[in-house]
């Protein structure tokens, strides 16, 4: 449900006026619980575990590091998702500049929009264009968000690592987003390389990939993620101590390993 423009004072103090006010559809988002938010970060290696328990209750939730590759490697995140549209704009870059239309990059007001820990998914359709660079990533790491998922590209990647601050991302481009994308909606729908995402799921992202979990799947996942965990920990265990296959059997069926 759409927020009432009446009671936005921290916001308006936030927003940078980069992106018409009625394209933010919401302002206020559902978040997973703190203590759940807590609990995945425990887990090790997260992403696989998540994956295949989306997969096991038939969500689509899943995307390669092959296809959003960690720009700074070695990080996971786990955030609540704030989410960022783009459409490639109509007229040419040259056109725009000789007509002084103003570049309408949104990055800034999705970063004001978003609280501590947040996550920011920009979907541009996977072109070949930057959606953020290092004066967006410094604008971020002072807002305290927890990284970036961008379908899409990013540039100045030497800011971004000597920041460490994380982002996945499709492409890494010199070739600005000013003039060539334009932000449609703040907090709607995105689709993600074939996923949906709706602002409030839980992004989980690691050097295999990245996972979006449905906020109202947020805890039954976090429920049989760790319940797969200690499987797999009592598994390792028990090879460990020379286990019969018999015996391997009656914790998990070779089949599902």
């Amino acid at each position: 449900m759409a927020d009432s423009r009446d009671d936005l004072g921290e916001y308006k103090d936030r927003l940078w006026g980069l992106i018409p006010m009625e394209r933010i559809a919401r302002f206020r988002i559902d978040r997973p619980p703190p203590s759940v938010v807590a609990a995945y970060r425990e887990l090790q290696e997260p992403t696989p575990t998540l994956s295949d328990i989306l997969d096991s209750l038939g969500v689509n939730g899943t995307v390669a590091a092959s296809v959003l590759k960690p720009v700074v490697p070695g990080k996971t995140v786990v955030g609540p998702a704030v989410t960022l549209r783009y459409l490639v704009e109509r007229l040419s870059v040259g056109r725009s500049l000789a007509e002084g239309t103003a570049a309408r990059l949104a990055d800034r007001d999705a970063y004001a929009v978003a609280e501590h820990g947040d996550v920011v998914v920009m979907d541009a359709g996977g072109v070949e264009i930057s959606c953020m660079g290092g004066l967006s990533t410094t604008v971020a790491v002072a807002r305290g968000l927890e990284g970036c998922v961008v379908y899409g590209g990013v540039r100045d990647v030497g800011t971004i690592r000597e920041k460490q601050y994380p982002v996945w991302s499709t492409h890494v481009t010199p070739r600005s987003g000013k003039y060539r994308i334009e932000a449609m909606e703040i907090n709607g729908p995105v689709a993600v390389a074939g996923v949906q995402v709706r602002p409030g799921d839980l992004v989980v992202a690691d050097d295999t990939g990245v996972v979006f979990v449905p906020l109202e799947m947020a805890e039954d996942v976090l429920r049989r993620a760790q319940e797969a965990v200690a499987r797999e920990r009592r598994i390792l265990e028990m090879l460990g101590g020379g286990a019969t296959l018999a015996e391997l059997r009656q914790v998990l069926p070779p089949s599902r390993w």
